[in-house]
């Protein structure tokens, strides 16, 4: 937590350390094409660092911050390393060439999109997990897309939109129960409160992959004898059967079961190891070498070769070295008040129910942009905001809703976000190459940006933007909070438990 002990710095000053950093990203990946984000991170933090230091914060003091927040965020540290792991062994186990070899003959390049986006958002749904979905079934249609002649970004575009949207209704994902936890809502009204975005957002991004499928994509030049070569290649390469399904059946019967995720996800892990052991016919010791620095094939045929060849705990140590920095990034200025000035000064010129929704939603965002973590995203404005919702008469339902979209649906179109940054990697878009034109994913992730300029649209309209109920003004009551009473300890709680 901030040191409220010490003064809180201007505006201006609170912003500089924030604006020089986004300038070195800047600098970094457009002026010298190089997306490594890591060390412009690093600098900003120490510029941060060095202002805090100035205005007679101690080292001891800002590290205390850096390593609080880097705390908060080692959840999702194991989890990028155990999805590393499940690369590898389901790739080795013939789980994800199964699902390639499936795709590629049962779908068209006409609905492909369409279908892709769809099948994330509902494995999404059932394991409760955004990442596990794009480490998996997202790997599986980056193959299919390829083998279709379809650009990567267009197929990124689409995984994106089923995973995370299918992560920010499921009851099981870790970021849909964090921000009715630090609201003070119940779940599954925070759940159907985000429908009136969610359906919509969905319905729209749908029509447009369809769209793009029947009127973009040439499905007359797709050469289907490199589909054929493809298919025959994994057919020649793995024995195929249904049985290579089962662990993903066995991750998504634990999610359904409320498992936590590590454990349900490592489970997964060991059965694809025992699978690719016993029919697959690897070693123990390749399969080892399969979790921890991925698989790897010669197969002659380059297709095969570039989809399959990768995955392990190594190939997540760039993202998460980035996750880490990133977190210390945002640690630091919290510690050091200066996201505290910034939501202040927000809160202080809104006026209107859509100003307050706007600036709840923009502060999400802004976290997720600076501090590069979706947990810190969603609980930092979750508990700044909510007693101005409680002033106001408003239900704190539209600030779950407001942080969850500005959170969880924009983390992944961040590249040095911890979202972003893993998206990238996993899908093997090869932005940290200088492949920038893979960037092109973000503005293709449709349902991830539409959703809140609907929300927002909403505020505006005074639709779907519900007022505080009788019970909810009494639950605030029982619990003993004054309307404008700020509830850090309750929500710090929250937070700790969820994590």
């Amino acid at each position: 937590m901030a040191d409220n002990n010490k003064r809180a710095p201007s505006l201006t000053m609170a912003l500089i350390p924030i604006l020089l950093t986004l300038a070195l990203l800047g600098i970094q990946l457009f002026y010298f094409k190089d997306f490594t984000p890591h060390i412009p991170l690093a600098i900003g933090l120490a510029i941060t660092a060095l202002m805090g230091w100035k205005r007679g914060y101690r080292w001891a003091d800002m590290e205390d911050g850096v390593l609080h927040v880097v705390r908060v965020g080692l959840p999702s540290i194991a989890i990028l390393m155990i999805v590393g792991m499940i690369v590898g062994v389901w790739i080795a186990s013939g789980t994800v060439p199964l699902l390639i070899y499936y795709g590629l003959k049962l779908l068209s390049p006409e609905i492909f999109l369409a279908a892709g986006m769809l099948l994330c958002a509902v494995v999404s749904v059932s394991l409760g997990t955004s990442w596990g979905t794009v480490g998996t079934v997202g790997l599986a249609l980056m193959g299919i897309g390829a083998g279709f002649d379809i650009p990567m970004y267009w197929t990124a575009g689409a995984v994106v939109s089923g995973a995370f949207f299918g992560d920010k209704i499921s009851p099981l994902s870790d970021t849909t129960n964090l921000a009715p936890a630090v609201t003070g809502v119940n779940l599954f009204d925070h759940i159907r409160n985000m429908l009136p975005t969610t359906v919509p957002a969905m319905l729209i991004a749908f029509a447009i992959y369809l769209f793009v499928g029947f009127n973009v994509i040439d499905s007359e030049q797709v050469d289907f004898s490199k589909i054929d070569t493809i298919t025959g290649g994994l057919a020649q390469q793995f024995e195929l059967s249904w049985v290579l399904l089962l662990p993903a059946v066995l991750v998504i019967g634990l999610a359904l079961k409320k498992m936590p995720a590590i454990p349900s996800l490592f489970a997964g892990a060991i059965f694809g190891a025992l699978l690719a052991i016993f029919v697959q016919g690897a070693s123990l010791h390749d399969v080892f070498n399969y979790m921890q620095s991925g698989y790897k094939v010669d197969t002659g045929i380059s297709e095969i070769d570039s989809l399959l060849n990768r995955g392990g705990v190594q190939s997540m140590t760039w993202v998460i070295t980035l996750v880490m920095i990133a977190l210390g990034f945002g640690g630091v200025l919290e510690r050091t008040r200066c996201m505290e000035t910034i939501i202040n000064a927000m809160l202080k010129n809104t006026r209107s129910f859509f100003g307050l929704q706007s600036a709840a939603t923009g502060t999400a965002v802004a976290t997720n942009l600076v501090a590069g973590d979706p947990y810190l995203s969603i609980a930092l404005p979750g508990r700044m905001f909510a007693p101005t919702y409680r002033a106001k008469g408003y239900s704190t339902l539209n600030l779950s809703r407001a942080v969850e979209e500005g959170g969880t649906l924009i983390s992944p179109l961040v590249p040095w976000n911890a979202g972003g940054a893993f998206v990238i990697t996993a899908l093997g878009l090869g932005i940290a190459d200088g492949n920038i034109e893979n960037l092109l994913y973000i503005p293709l992730a449709f349902a991830c940006w539409i959703s809140p300029v609907l929300g927002l649209i909403y505020a505006a309209l005074g639709k779907f933007s519900p007022k505080a109920s009788t019970a909810e003004v009494e639950k605030w009551e029982a619990d003993g909070e004054a309307i404008q009473q700020p509830i850090e300890d309750k929500v710090q709680r929250a937070v700790t438990q969820v994590l």
